[in-house]
């Protein structure tokens, strides 16, 4: 039986240790990660660093959360309240394409908006995502919706096609003046 995959928050800079950790404990996880430059003293060196700082993926029997929040370095399972909420297995596929891909990706601002796409060709063939023009190039954004993250991976504009539009969900508060009395001065 396999469960479903679920967001394990983790202290700063403890995703590294925590993978190990839930590897010696026999789990399965998924700690994304991208290629960045950064400055140094005396040069620049290109490093890997999570996609989703704070966060490893994990398949776990949510009913049986105490190992993993053994774990140092855990501080909680993501959810509503203390019920652990899965994360779509969609949009886990949709990221472990973009790494086993190796286009270059980068970390991006969660969009709720926007164009959505589907692409048609090339190594991340079948996957959508909202499309973005970025500095003169096109950007496929996928999104982690639980998180409110999102990653962006660079695409050929020829290998998307657009999705047919969903209509708007309302969102806001629902004003209830009509229902209310009125107060009279």
């Amino acid at each position: 039986m396999s469960y479903p995959w679920f967001a394990v928050q983790v202290r700063s800079r403890y995703e590294n240790l925590v993978s190990i950790q839930l590897t010696g404990k026999g789990y399965e996880w998924f700690l994304p990660s991208y290629k960045c430059r950064r400055r140094w003293s005396d040069r620049f060196k290109e490093i890997e660093r999570p996609l989703f700082p704070g966060y490893v993926f994990c398949r776990l029997d949510p009913l049986n959360r105490f190992p993993i929040l053994s774990i140092p370095g855990v501080a909680l399972i993501v959810g509503i309240g203390k019920t652990p909420v899965p994360i779509d297995e969609n949009e886990i596929s949709a990221i472990q394409a973009v790494v086993k891909s190796e286009i270059p990706s980068q970390r991006w601002p969660f969009l709720k908006v926007g164009q959505r796409v589907r692409i048609e060709y090339g190594p991340l063939c079948g996957l959508e995502g909202i499309l973005l023009d970025f500095k003169g190039q096109h950007h496929l954004v996928l999104s982690v919706t639980l998180l409110q993250r999102s990653v962006a991976v660079q695409v050929e504009g020829a290998w998307v096609t657009p999705l047919p539009q969903q209509p708007p969900s309302r969102s806001g508060p629902v004003s209830f003046d009509r229902l209310q009395p009125q107060r009279v001065a």
